[in-house]
């Protein structure tokens, strides 16, 4: 092999082993900040507002963070996606973890751009109807909806955690 050759496969492999290295951690870092993020939302700081502030005050807030939250969920969603699909290429569909992340921000994109959105169109008029009237109802129905997403995202997102964000079988990059 002439010395130029060489150094292009050392080279490779130097970068192979780098992006082996540093995506793992990388992984870890974003799925720990969204998925924590998730968490701390969710069970310490909605309830911590509405036990504090009146109700539209801590709605207003909450409808806020949890929006944040979204974003963020979008944002590391992505990146978990590219470094999966850089790491296994064409095996990304087969890899069960990547399609929960797939799973994960199909639902943050449902409750963010389809039910939050609609959420925020109705709470001015519904929070002026006496409650039991039909809007305030549609309102805690679609409410709850969204809730229970949110749970199911928080919950998914645990499981990553513990399992990790890697195939058992991939854990030295391939």
């Amino acid at each position: 092999l002439s010395l130029s050759r060489k150094c292009r496969i050392r080279q490779h492999t130097t970068d192979s082993m780098t992006f082996s290295v540093v995506a793992p951690v990388l992984e870890r870092i974003l799925l720990t900040l969204w998925v924590g993020g998730m968490w701390t939302t969710g069970l310490i700081l909605a309830p911590a507002l509405f036990s504090h502030y009146p109700r539209s005050v801590a709605g207003e807030i909450a409808g806020q963070l949890f929006e944040r939250m979204s974003y963020l969920g979008i944002a590391c969603a992505v990146a978990l996606l590219v470094l999966a699909a850089l790491r296994i290429r064409r095996r990304l569909w087969r890899d069960p973890r990547a399609m929960v992340l797939v799973a994960m921000l199909a639902i943050v994109l449902i409750g963010e751009f389809g039910i939050a959105t609609e959420l925020r169109r109705m709470r001015e008029s519904a929070m002026q109807e006496v409650p039991g009237s039909e809007q305030r109802v549609a309102f805690g129905r679609l409410h709850g909806l969204a809730g229970a997403l949110f749970l199911v995202n928080a919950v998914l997102g645990l499981a990553l955690v513990v399992a990790g964000p890697r195939p058992r079988g991939d854990q030295a990059g391939s």
